[in-house]
This record gives C-alpha cells, structure tokens and sequence, in this order.
C-alpha cells in the first residue's frame, strides 16, 4: 500500500547539491561528521542515528529540508545561523503555506514506510528523527487522506481537546479509520481551539493532582499536535495559533516531566518549545520556555544555566509589557544565584521580583500565569532560602505560601507544606515537622508527584534520630507504610 502512495523523484527535476552544508562538514569524513551530529543531539537531549549516508544525502540536495529533531540539532551546531545559511529550502517551501495547495501534501508516513531493510531507528532516537520531511519530490501530487483527518478527528473528539475531560483516565488518541479515503482539508480554528484546550485541561489536572499519572499519556496529544503543524493550516493565523498552542503544551508535557523527575525528558520537550517559538517568532512563547528551562537548570544542579536561561527569558520578555512575568523571571534568576551561593545575587533578584509583584496585574500577562500569585511568590522565596541554608527564614516563607494557597492548586498546597516541613527539621524545629509531614501525607491522597515525595522521603531522613520528639515516630511510621505512586 506504501508504494503505491510514494512517487519517485522526477529525472526533469534533478536535486541540487547542499554546497553549504558541504563546506560546513570541511575535512571531515561524512562518518566523522555524523559522529559530531549524534554528539550534539546528546547535548540538547536528542536522539537521532545520524550516519555517513544521511550526510551524503544532505550534501547531495535529497533532503530539502530537515525534520524537526534534526534542525533543532543543526542549529545548536552551529548557533547564529538559520536553516538557509545551512543551505536548505525554507520550510514553508517544502510543507504547506502556499507551497502547494491543500490536496498536495506528500505522506511522509509513507516514506518512513519505505525505508529500506537495516535502516531502522536506534532504540530510544528521537520520534521521527530519522526522516527528513521532503523526501518525496516537490511537485508529487500524491498525498495520504487518512493521516490528515485522523490526525484532526484525533484531536476534536479524541485526546489532545479531550486530555481530558478525565479525571487520571487514560489521555491517549482514538485513531479512527474511518477517516481513510476522505479529502485531505488542512487545520482550521476547530483543531486550533481544541489544541489551545488541550492544554489548560492539561494544567487543570496537574494543579489538582500533580504530574506522575498524566505524564506520559500527555505524550500521545503532543505529537499528534506537532503532526498537525506538519499538515498545515487553512490561515496563517491559524498557523500562528497551532505553532503558538503546540509550543505551550510541549511546555505543560515538559513541566509534567519535570515535576515527576524525568528531567532529561522535560528538557528535550522545552528545548521543542524553543525551538517552535524561535521559527515563529513568538517572543511570549519563547519567554515562557526560557522560563521553564531556568526551573529546570535550578532542580537539575545548573544553577549557572538557570541564571543565563532567567535573564534570557527576562530580555525576550521586556518588550511583552507583563510585570507579572517579569517577576516571577526575577524569581527564577534568584534561585539560581541561591544555588551558587550567591547571596546578594539573590537579594537583588528577590528584591526586583517583589517590586514588578507590587505594580499589579494586567491584559498582557499570559494565561499560564494563573498559578502566580503571593502564595507562589512565598513559596520560591522559601525555596531560595532553603537553598542558601536560612531554615527559620525558608520555613518562615513556606509557611505563609501554604496559608495563602488557593484550595484549587492542591498539588501547590502539598508543595509547600512539604518545603515547611523540611525547613523546620533541617532548623532543629522536628515536631512542628512532623505536624507538616503528616498534611503532606494527608493530601498525597490526591496529589502524584515525585518532587514532594523525593521531599518528603529527604525530611524523614533528617527525622530518624528525632524519633523521640512528639509527633515524629508517628510520621514516619506513617510515611514508611505509605504507597509511592508511580
């Protein structure tokens, strides 16, 4: 069935050679040279099994355009330059937005299909890494009808609008086949909204229940989003909106990865974000993945990067006009100068993030930020200080973000109690730890994430030699019998 969808490329329409990337690869082997490419996906946390053969088919005009996976390495390769300086087609020329009308869309599934025998991907590559997204001719007016509208029914009545109405159900795509044989009709607003939706349910779900049951199911929307964008859309302002939504919600997967420890995941998918939003132009996007990668840095031990990835997002984000935004950027550079011990980095950055809080909220602030608000504030100041070993003035902080939280963000709440209970034992403080212990462990019933579990199982251990204190042999008892949730 492949074949039959696959055109060959035309003899009157030769390729033309990739002098540009020819003379980037200099006296290198092409095998050498893909050794450089895997090397540098590693780095950014991609996976692609780049060889001397896809090299020789890049540098001989076969692939017009790279995918995704393969431009975002590319790119980190050789920073300050664009797909063109690399030698390649634009990618609006190869895929949609007036290159081609709506029905003449070539099916890169199928291409993949026809791999030849000992080409497949290695084991944990990148998803679709391997292709490159022009490998059928141009000008091919063969196309896949059922790829397009399964990939629309997929998100207008299966998972990305619906991820869902569920509680913790199940989040994955319903590919129905009676879509097969039906005209290809590229994205409208329908699929826009859904994907935009698809999203605050996401954030919805995690709010009350935390990452560790969504994260991978909220995998399955996300491809099939970025799927979407490959189809094309009926606008460029519906262009504009899928490229806008699929970036925020490799945000949301990203921050589900995230909070339940997968931090090598969750950098991959805000390094898509990034990627997505810098291709657009969509400075907001980019400020919000910017911002994301700064929490990151800090979890993962870069405090480094967590201030260059903060002040990145803060010069991006300027020009948006949110002072809210520019707050919570301040307070991301503060945690990362708290974890290099820099104590006056820190002051300022806290000190600049309560002023921009002060001046109040406004149209320009982004959507996502619904969660920032004074009991958010408190809580990352608490975390600074927890970081630079302040326990009376991190717990005192903590403290007053578990009071302020509103009852909608449980997850939050559990959050920042167990940041109050580890503060008080580490600051001598064991039974009023144990009284905050034992709130966690009341709302773990609702809550599943690995950040406040790894916390708390961190605050037990400094609890063990306290088991005399009231209170404390009852908790952890308590917590030692409790189910971790995958």
């Amino acid at each position: 069935m492949a074949s039959s969808l696959v055109t060959p490329p035309r003899p009157d329409r030769p390729a033309r050679p990739n002098l540009a990337f020819r003379r980037l690869r200099g006296q290198r082997s092409p095998a050498e040279f893909a050794a450089l490419v895997r090397r540098a996906a590693r780095e950014i946390g991609e996976r692609v099994s780049c060889d001397a053969r896809y090299v020789g088919r890049v540098e001989a005009g076969e692939i017009r355009c790279p995918n995704y996976a393969y431009e975002r390495v590319f790119l980190h390769m050789f920073p300050g330059r664009t797909l063109i300086d690399l030698g390649f087609a634009p990618r609006s020329s190869v895929r949609g937005r007036g290159a081609r009308a709506p029905e003449d869309t070539p099916d890169t599934h199928a291409a993949v299909r026809e791999r030849p025998a000992g080409d497949a991907p290695e084991a944990g590559e990148t998803r679709g890494a391997y292709e490159p997204y022009d490998t059928q001719d141009p000008y091919d007016t063969h196309h896949n009808d059922e790829e397009s509208d399964v990939l629309r029914r997929a998100f207008m009545t299966g998972g990305g609008a619906t991820v869902a109405a569920a509680s913790m159900g199940p989040l994955g795509l319903t590919l129905d086949a009676s879509a097969a044989g039906r005209p290809v009709r590229r994205a409208g607003t329908g699929e826009a909204s859904a994907l935009e939706e698809a999203v605050r349910r996401i954030r919805l779900l995690d709010d009350r229940h935390g990452a560790d049951g969504l994260y991978r199911r909220a995998a399955t929307p996300l491809r099939a989003a970025y799927a979407l964008l490959d189809a094309g859309a009926v606008r460029q302002a519906t262009a504009d909106r899928l490229h806008s939504g699929a970036g925020e919600l490799a945000i949301s997967v990203g921050w589900l990865a995230h909070d339940s420890g997968r931090f090598d995941d969750a950098r991959s998918h805000y390094a898509e974000a990034l990627a997505t939003a810098r291709m657009t132009g969509d400075h907001a996007l980019e400020a919000h993945a910017f911002c994301n990668t700064a929490f990151l840095a800090r979890d993962a031990g870069r405090p480094r990067e967590a201030v260059r990835a903060a002040q990145a997002a803060q010069r991006v984000a300027r020009p948006l006009g949110s002072d809210r935004l520019m707050s919570l950027l301040a307070l991301r550079e503060a945690g990362g100068w708290a974890g290099l011990a820099d104590r006056t980095g820190c002051e300022q950055a806290l000190a600049r993030a309560h002023a921009l809080y002060e001046r109040g909220p406004s149209d320009a602030d982004p959507e996502w930020m619904n969660f920032y608000g004074e009991a958010e504030l408190e809580g990352l100041e608490a975390q600074c200080w927890s970081t630079l070993g302040d326990w009376p003035r991190a717990a005192r902080h903590a403290r007053r973000a578990a009071q302020l939280q509103d009852p909608h963000f449980t997850r939050n709440i559990a959050l920042y109690t167990a940041e109050l209970a580890d503060d008080l034992a580490r600051g001598g403080r064991p039974d009023e730890a144990a009284t905050a212990g034992m709130r966690v462990l009341d709302l773990l019933d609702q809550v599943q994430s690995s950040r406040i579990q790894t916390m708390l199982a961190g605050t037990a251990r400094v609890l063990l030699p306290h088991r005399r204190a009231s209170g404390v042999a009852e908790f952890l008892e308590r917590h030692a019998s409790a189910p971790r949730k995958a």
